[in-house]
C-alpha cells in the first residue's frame, strides 16, 4: 500500500530589489492582512449567526441529557449492588456502560504562610517543602560571574523580523 505525502504548499518568494518595490511591497502585506481580518470576522459572524439559530435546540438538548443523566445515576445509584459485578467499577447495561471513579485524594491549604508556621512550630518539617532554583534573571544582569560553570549557557536573544503596515483607525461615532 503506498503512503501519502503530505504535499506543501509552495511558498511565494518575492525578492524586493529597491527600496520603491519594498514600499510596494510593504503595502501590498498590509491588503492582505486586513483582507484575511475581514475574512476572519466574516467567518466568526457566520458562526455567531449559526449559533445564535441553534440557541434553543440546544439548551434544549442540553436540558435532557442532564435531566436523563440525572435519572440514569439515580437509578444506577440505587441498584449499583444488583448491576456491578463484587470488587468492579463498572456495570455493562447492554446499551452502555456505567461506571464509578474514585477521584485522587488532594490536599486544601488556605493561609499557606500561617500553616508552614504551624507546622514549624510543631516540628513537622517533611510537610515543609524547600525550594532552591537557579536565580535566571540574576545570571541574565550579571553573566560574567557564572562564566565557567558546567550546565548554565547564556543564550542572546534572537534578532526578529517585523513588518507593520500604516494603517489607520477610526473611532466611533461622536
Amino acid at each position: 500500500m503506498a503512503t501519502k505525502t503530505k504535499a506543501k504548499r509552495p511558498a511565494l518568494l518575492n525578492v524586493c530589489q529597491s527600496r520603491a518595490e519594498t514600499q510596494t511591497a510593504i503595502r501590498e502585506y498590509g491588503d492582505v492582512q486586513r483582507e484575511l481580518t475581514r475574512l476572519e470576522t466574516e467567518l466568526n459572524d457566520a458562526i455567531a449567526q449559526l449559533v445564535d439559530a441553534q440557541k434553543e435546540s440546544v439548551d434544549a438538548l442540553k436540558t435532557k441529557a442532564d435531566g436523563l443523566l440525572n435519572g440514569i445515576q439515580l437509578w444506577c445509584e440505587t441498584n449499583r449492588a444488583e448491576i456491578v459485578e463484587p470488587g468492579q467499577k463498572t456495570a455493562n447495561l447492554l446499551t452502555g456502560e456505567v461506571a464509578w471513579r474514585q477521584n485522587p485524594p488532594s490536599v486544601s491549604v488556605k493561609g499557606e504562610e500561617a500553616v508552614v508556621e504551624l507546622l514549624r512550630a510543631k516540628k513537622l518539617y517533611d510537610f515543609i517543602r524547600v525550594i532552591e532554583k537557579v536565580n535566571k534573571e540574576a545570571i541574565l544582569n550579571n553573566p560574567e560571574a557564572v562564566n565557567g560553570v558546567a550546565g548554565i549557557k547564556v543564550i542572546t536573544g534572537k534578532e526578529t523580523f517585523y513588518v507593520t503596515p500604516f494603517e489607520v483607525e477610526f473611532s466611533g461615532s461622536k
